[in-house]
């Protein structure tokens, strides 16, 4: 059966010129689709863990929520196809979506989308064709929010925090296989969220869905020996301090399974937050200097108790 597109394309793009520093907050330029109580509240919660938007503050966050329109899918639509010129941003409010990359003239699919996420931001913000093509595999719906709209926040958002973090990013050691280009795209990406003294950041067992590294402060990894979950049987052990410019959660990204520890905020922490599909498009350039890792939590661990714990036993 032929593909289902009912979005309409709009004239090239590439040629767009954009200055992110320019002021354009004109009232007239901003664009508000009303909005029945129940799509507010589908749109907040569809919206509330999409780190691009993490970083606004509430007035922007409004302007977004206010410009963003609903569009129902079919299964077997594409909502965007690669190689055209990005129209708008999309939040996934429901249903299941295929991500097809063409590579020498094949397509493949190389992830899926679960009633949850975003996609369309690399072809808004940095003036490129579509990357993938995205299908529909159910009906569903998902909000989109146009490309001026986008630009005008989230791009000139984003460039206030490239020069806050632009340079910090640039002196992490595991990032310097990343090309400048790279570099930008992970401080593009990530979010920022501040835990209190305590807090726990991920726990031992859970799925992994984010990568953290650290900005300020000082985080606790703790792991608790199977079989003893109880801490007051002494099960669990401190095995590592990160502080600034150190990261972690990186381990259960690279091995696809849970959480091998957990870790909590000692003192006031902040960190920058990648999520999970970010860090699988961005830091493949990384990945053996992640992977070489897992050797020196293994020495550890057999250290502390005996065995390696099946840490890197993607089998299990």
């Amino acid at each position: 059966a032929p593909a289902i597109n009912r979005f309409t394309r709009r004239a090239s793009v590439c040629a767009e010129a954009y200055n992110p520093d320019e002021e354009e907050d004109d009232a007239e330029s901003r664009i508000i689709h009303p909005k029945t109580d129940d799509q507010r509240n589908r749109l907040q919660e569809a919206c509330k863990d999409i780190l691009l938007f993490k970083n606004l503050d509430p007035e922007q966050m409004s302007q977004v929520l206010d410009a963003m329109f609903e569009k129902l899918v079919e299964g077997g639509e594409h909502v965007i196809d690669q190689g055209d010129d990005g129209d708008n941003f999309y939040v996934i409010d429901r249903g299941t979506y295929d991500i097809y990359v063409k590579c020498d003239g094949v397509g493949r699919c190389v992830g899926t989308y679960d009633n949850r996420g975003c996609f369309g931001e690399l072809a808004l913000m940095y003036n490129t064709p579509r990357a993938a093509t995205i299908i529909a595999t159910s009906p569903g719906a998902i909000w989109g929010l146009d490309r001026l709209t986008f630009r005008r926040i989230i791009v000139k958002n984003n460039a206030k925090k490239r020069r806050m973090y632009e340079s910090f990013i640039e002196s992490l050691p595991f990032l310097k296989s990343l090309e400048m280009s790279e570099r930008l795209k992970v401080v593009d990406v990530i979010g920022t969220k501040v835990y209190k003294d305590g807090e726990q950041i991920i726990a031992q067992g859970d799925l992994a869905d984010s990568f953290f590294i650290v900005e300020s402060g000082e985080v606790r990894i703790i792991m608790t020996r199977k079989g003893k979950q109880d801490l007051e049987e002494n099960g669990a052990v401190e095995i590592a301090r990160c502080s600034r410019g150190q990261y972690f959660g990186e381990l259960a990204l690279v091995t696809n399974k849970p959480r091998a520890a957990s870790a909590f905020a000692l003192g006031t922490v902040k960190c920058l937050v990648m999520d999970v599909q970010a860090f699988e498009r961005l830091l493949g350039p990384c990945m053996e200097i992640l992977k070489r890792n897992i050797a020196n939590y293994e020495e550890q661990l057999v250290a502390l108790f005996g065995t390696n714990m099946d840490i890197a036993d993607t089998s299990a």
